[in-house]
């Protein structure tokens, strides 16, 4: 058997560590008690993170999950409903946190093209305030990127009638922009202008921007007041953690636009596998997730991409494989794998 001597790790581009350049800054960070507010890395990440969505405020916590489930414990009170698609990274990849910590109800929303909501059918989900019955609507959330649709960019159009929709119906409108940084790179949408549709929105630093951990919630100031409460009760506090915020800050300040050399590297890695397995449907990605959909089981097949052609994928379910490109595998990588085989 063939067995690459050099394995392409593509599982997540979670797996991104930080650079020299990084961890220099991360040595050399200024801290302070974060509880007290006293720490000036975590400060000026802050200020600048709410800046360039145009918001009040953001807040510095350990993790997207952590960030998303503090939205939601501000926007509904138990038993009141989170409305979204159904494959949301909140609803389906954050271990049941929604009924588990919040005590929210989430309702699918009917959908199209994969992951867009059916605007012609919200107002049929749709609960008012006053119901006694059914939990009321209280917030709605997006995701975009949208990870399990194989990074798709939801389309500026689209979340401006959601966002109007939801100033209509007096309900929290929730950005979970993990991968908000790709769609940014890809459309040149100013985050700004993304910051102006949403109540809050949860961006990422620990994925292909390459910090190793941390995410932000912007929103207004009365918002982030609350959300530090929850942060707290959620064991989310952190103490000196400038460390990490300086990180934080230098790769959203450096390392932002290298994000389209990911999208390029998807696209060729893409191509290659299509070819390679003609039973998949691969389609084109729109930034740095390359998906492989099987018409059957395909569990396997990621024991022989990692042995006999040194690509290590992740399984998203018993048919659909996945690779996520990111900084730390560069192009001459990629041009190397699809050279050989």
């Amino acid at each position: 058997m063939n067995v690459s001597s050099h394995i392409l790790d593509l599982r997540s581009d979670t797996l991104t560590k930080p650079g020299p350049a990084m961890r220099k800054i991360m040595a050399e960070a200024v801290v302070g008690d974060s509880f007290y507010d006293e720490d000036p890395s975590v400060s000026m990440l802050e200020k600048t993170i709410a800046d360039a969505f145009g918001h009040e405020e953001a807040l510095f916590v350990p993790s997207g999950t952590m960030s998303n489930q503090i939205a939601a414990q501000l926007h509904c009170r138990h038993g009141e409903a989170l409305l979204g698609a159904p494959d949301l990274h909140i609803l389906r990849a954050e271990s049941g946190a929604l009924s588990a910590l919040a005590g929210v109800q989430p309702v699918a929303l009917p959908i199209v093209d994969e992951f867009l909501p059916d605007l012609d059918k919200l107002d049929e989900v749709f609960v008012s305030a006053n119901s006694i019955v059914t939990p009321p609507t209280r917030m709605l959330v997006v995701e975009n990127t949208h990870l399990f649709s194989g990074g798709r960019i939801h389309p500026f159009a689209q979340l401006n009638t959601l966002s109007e929709w939801c100033r209509s119906k007096k309900m929290a409108f929730h950005l979970d922009g993990a991968r908000l940084w790709n769609a940014h790179v890809a459309t040149q949408i100013p985050l700004r202008t993304y910051g102006q549709l949403f109540t809050t929105i949860s961006v990422c630093f620990s994925k292909g921007l390459g910090a190793p951990a941390g995410s932000c919630l912007v929103g207004s100031s009365l918002h982030i007041q609350r959300a530090k409460l929850l942060r707290k009760r959620l064991g989310g506090t952190m103490r000196q953690c400038g460390i990490l915020a300086a990180a934080a800050l230098y790769a959203f300040n450096h390392q932002l636009a290298d994000l389209k050399e990911d999208h390029l590297k998807a696209r060729k890695l893409a191509n290659w596998l299509s070819k390679k397995y003609p039973q998949a449907d691969v389609p084109q990605p729109e930034t740095n997730i390359v998906l492989m959909r099987f018409p059957g089981p395909a569990t396997d097949i990621l024991t022989e991409l990692e042995s006999l052609l040194g690509l290590r994928m992740s399984a998203l379910n018993a048919r659909i494989l996945r690779a996520v490109c990111h900084r730390d595998v560069d192009t001459s990588a990629v041009d190397l794998l699809t050279s050989r085989h």
